[in-house]
């Protein structure tokens, strides 16, 4: 006589409980599918290309066959005696540069090259993009352009990293450099744990998401931006709390003016995606290195910061400093992060850089 637990050995699966199982796999898949397609980036609009935006700068072909614009600025080349790159930040394009008086400029000599960093205005987008190849892109720049063995760096903002980059991977190149406000990346092992996670704190929440996302999760970084119930950055939507006076001023005069927008519209036309999002990625990823355990280089490098930079905090900056001793630190008292607009300043920079070292 059968016993019920061989009664229960023979038993065959139910054709419905397999449907049921069948029907939860296939929900899941393709809520897997749909999430997959939800997160993907557009693809890019490349200048020049079909639907893309017109090509209006002058450019360069760089040996992986993208495109990088750059605009000129200063004495003809022939007679130039210092030559500069200028990087532009967040938001920013090859038209931005150091604001300097014309007459410095001719009696100095200087031939300054703005140029639009990977995926913003019109260079082509760079899908490996990362802090070599953005030295990488300088080296080449330069190169084609024929500024000659050495060259001088500038950097402002989110744009520096790309000359700690260059410090770190073509010093040869350089013959001096200057960061003006430079962003900082909280999670650079050489902080202390506890000063980092202070400033990261006093951060808006939706920085913190923002910056979180990007060095955790970069493959969701262009949904997360997307989400208007999600924290995101204040910094593109322009709603920083920002302590100096002047700071504050100065961007609600570019909202009401429409010339933030122009700047926005201008540095994300081939995909913001290709412009913001990447910078995001690289400056607030995982870095190949920390600026903090760089040598010191053949040559001068200086930074300049004010004490009330409410994007950057002068403390993480004031700690760079003392880890790397032979930084020409320049601390700017009741100044934010928008040193473009501190009066004379340009000029300070350039005489430090190209002509006085000891110059404050």
């Amino acid at each position: 006589m059968a016993t019920a637990n061989s009664i229960n050995k023979k038993r065959k699966p139910s054709p419905t409980g397999c449907f049921k199982v069948a029907i939860v796999v296939a929900l899941v898949i393709a809520a897997g599918s749909c999430f997959y397609a939800a997160i993907q980036p557009p693809m890019p609009r490349p200048c020049g290309s079909e639907g893309g935006p017109a090509v209006t700068a002058p450019r360069i072909r760089l040996r992986d066959g993208r495109f990088l614009a750059y605009s000129v600025t200063g004495v003809p080349k022939e007679r130039a005696r210092y030559k500069i790159i200028f990087c532009h930040g967040f938001t920013g394009s090859r038209l931005d540069g150091l604001r300097t008086s014309p007459e410095l400029v001719e009696e100095l000599g200087v031939y300054m090259v703005g140029y639009d960093r990977a995926g913003y205005g019109e260079s082509d987008p760079n899908p490996r993009r990362s802090l070599r190849s953005e030295a990488l892109d300088i080296a080449e720049l330069a190169d084609k352009l024929e500024l000659g063995p050495r060259f001088y760096l500038l950097g402002f903002s989110l744009g520096c990293h790309a000359v700690w980059a260059s410090i770190k991977y073509i010093p040869g190149r350089l013959a001096g450099a200057a960061l003006l406000a430079p962003v900082i990346n909280y999670r650079w092992p050489g902080f202390p744990k506890n000063l980092s996670q202070a400033a990261y704190n006093k951060q808006q929440l939706g920085d913190q998401w923002a910056l979180r996302v990007s060095y955790y999760a970069p493959w969701l970084l262009h949904w997360w931006m997307k989400q208007s119930w999600l924290p995101t950055s204040t910094v593109i939507k322009g709603t920083t709390d920002l302590p100096n006076r002047l700071d504050a001023w100065i961007r609600d005069q570019s909202k009401s003016n429409g010339n933030l927008e122009k700047r926005m519209k201008l540095a994300t036309q081939q995909g913001i995606q290709e412009s913001f999002y990447q910078d995001m990625k690289v400056m607030f990823g995982k870095w190949e290195f920390d600026p903090m355990e760089l040598l010191q280089p053949s040559f001068q490098v200086h930074v300049w910061q004010g004490d009330e930079d409410g994007l950057v905090p002068v403390a993480l900056q004031r700690y760079i400093r003392s880890r790397l001793s032979w930084i020409e630190y320049h601390e700017l008292a009741a100044t934010g992060h928008y040193l473009a607009a501190v009066p004379g300043l340009g000029d300070t920079v350039l005489k430090t850089l190209l002509v006085d070292p000891s110059s404050p």
